[in-house]
């Protein structure tokens, strides 16, 4: 954890200096207990960014050829990222998310799967809707809206959590999910429209 506070003071260092944050809806988030942060995915600045925000620390997927680089291995590791293989369901990875929800901690993940090349909302994976129906946790959608630029603001913003119980009684299949997908990434786009 001290890796983790380190980096993070590093990085809101770089967000306040360089790029003007604006942190909207922080208090929504749980202060303790699981919870999974919904977000849009412009950069890779934004898996830092999600996790300097909020004080509790965000647990992230990284695609396994990170974990191939020595130095990039290491730091990614510290501010709490696991590898994941991009294009197939990878069980240990779920498994490893599913077992951060249940010991209480957060789990930041990306529904669109890759980086908008334009910055508008693309269209949610399903995997964001297993994590969420198979948890207990909290879903929270948050919204980032750039661009990266230097001395130009970005917002980062968490909205409410999203009251998926119903869906949670429903038999989990392929329309269940979906719905589930539709519902997060409506809410991601709204807090995208209304900043």
């Amino acid at each position: 954890m001290s890796y983790y506070r380190t980096f993070r003071g590093l990085f809101r260092f770089v967000f306040s200096v360089f790029y003007r944050w604006q942190v909207i809806g922080a208090e929504h988030i749980p202060k303790e207990g699981p919870v999974i942060l919904c977000c849009n995915h412009i950069s890779l600045w934004d898996p830092p960014l999600l996790g300097s925000g909020i004080d509790r620390q965000v647990h992230f997927m990284a695609k396994e050829e990170l974990f191939r680089i020595p130095v990039i291995s290491f730091l990614i590791q510290k501010f709490g990222a696991f590898p994941v293989k991009r294009g197939a369901g990878d069980r240990t990875a779920i498994r490893t998310a599913l077992k951060l929800l249940e010991e209480g901690k957060i789990f930041g993940i990306f529904p669109e799967g890759t980086r908008s090349k334009d910055g508008t909302l693309g269209p949610g994976m399903s995997g964001v809707s297993m994590f969420a129906l198979k948890s207990n946790a909290a879903v929270i959608p948050v919204a980032i809206k750039g661009p990266y630029k230097l001395f130009r603001p970005v917002k980062i913003i968490y909205g409410q959590p999203i009251d998926i119980a119903s869906l949670r009684e429903r038999k989990t299949d392929s329309e269940t999910l979906k719905e589930t997908t539709d519902l997060i990434m409506s809410r991601i786009q709204s807090l995208l429209d209304q900043h």
